[in-house]
């Protein structure tokens, strides 16, 4: 007799990607941010490790007013987590019962999966075009019963940025539509977070992430931001003092330096052209993204046997397949994706990506 709860015993759980200990790879598999962080966020951690004896603000009240002022938004309207994807665990515990259903694009990050067979509630892919656009009458259909429809925007893993006026349409008719925007500091338009003031907005919460744009992966912290109410709700499921004293000081400097990130962000959307112009140039397809990372497909060359042969010359990407997706053939039955996505590293990383597939 297992003890496991049934739906842990079913379950696989979810794969994150690599992580190599011993250096000399070229890591470009997990979306990380090739560039140091802030100089004030080191300064920040220096200060902050003098009072590691006492417990951190349970709510986080500068950080959270450093995201308010950021992005035009009341501190009630944020809650800070321990990365984005403890704000997702939240969202689920908060929200979602046991048997309740839960719903995201497919393909697009597959945790949400995970995390809704931990919760033991039914969970829909809601099948995306070939193209990575919405079939929009087919998935409004779907929404009946979804108490959260998670939406990464832009998606990964294929950096595609949906519109306002798609994304307002699925808003779920009993439940809550979910933006997570993991990678929104790396696309043309501005952020998403006025969404929250329009007419369904009451109904919407935004996740982000500190991991990405911030270069604080390492640190894991990310936040919600949504009507009070909604938050308040998730502040009671949350744990007493979720994030640690240390990471709420690198994120309020982090949000407070944003010539920094820009900064960053600048040489990484740089490397993000020069990538996708090479890759075109060896035979791939990439598909136009709005991320930290791009998705490129080759006509001929099995993508497994990529991936394997630059891994086996210590550069690391990330293969993808997605069994169940619609594939090119027909829209009417799934045939299947796979694909190759690639984080946009330093562009000493790009080249020796770029010699490495030339051999392959």
């Amino acid at each position: 007799m297992s003890l496991f709860r049934p739906c842990v015993e079913r379950m696989k759980g979810y794969t994150p990607g690599e992580q190599p200990q011993e250096s000399g790879w070229v890591k470009l598999n997990t979306n990380e941010n090739p560039y140091p962080t802030s100089p004030a966020v080191l300064q920040a951690i220096e200060r902050a490790a003098g009072r590691l004896n006492i417990y951190p603000d349970p709510l986080s009240t500068p950080f959270r007013k450093a995201v308010g002022e950021l992005f035009g938004i009341n501190p009630e309207w944020i809650l800070p987590a321990n990365g984005s994807d403890e704000v997702l665990t939240l969202l689920m515990r908060t929200f979602v019962g046991p048997g309740e259903t839960i719903a995201y694009p497919y393909p697009s990050y597959v945790l949400y999966e995970t995390l809704g067979e931990i919760q033991d509630a039914q969970v829909k892919r809601i099948l995306l075009n070939p193209d990575w656009s919405w079939d929009l009458p087919r998935a409004k259909a779907e929404l009946a019963d979804v108490k959260l429809l998670f939406v990464p925007n832009p998606n990964s893993p294929s950096g595609t940025l949906w519109s306002d006026e798609d994304l307002l349409a699925l808003v779920p008719p009993n439940g809550l539509l979910i933006l997570d925007e993991a990678y929104g500091d790396f696309r043309d338009q501005p952020h998403r977070m006025e969404l929250l003031k329009s007419g369904p907005g009451s109904r919407i919460i935004v996740t982000r992430t500190l991991s990405k744009s911030y270069s604080l992966a390492g640190l894991r912290l990310g936040f919600a931001a949504g009507h009070p109410e909604l938050i308040a709700g998730m502040r009671k499921v949350k744990d007493s003092y979720n994030c640690d004293m240390l990471s709420l000081a690198a994120g309020e400097a982090a949000i407070r330096d944003q010539s920094a990130m820009l900064a960053n962000r600048g040489r990484i959307l740089q490397t993000r052209q020069r990538l996708t112009v090479a890759l075109t140039k060896l035979g791939f397809n990439v598909f136009p993204s709005q991320a930290n990372f791009v998705w490129a497909t080759h006509p001929d060359r099995p993508h497994r046997s990529i991936y394997e042969f630059l891994k086996s010359n210590r550069v690391l990407i990330r293969y993808m397949s997605f069994p169940h997706a619609v594939g090119t053939g027909t829209q009417s039955a799934p045939a299947g994706i796979d694909g190759l996505r690639i984080t946009v590293g330093t562009d000493e990383q790009i080249d020796r990506l770029l010699v490495v597939l030339e051999k392959a």
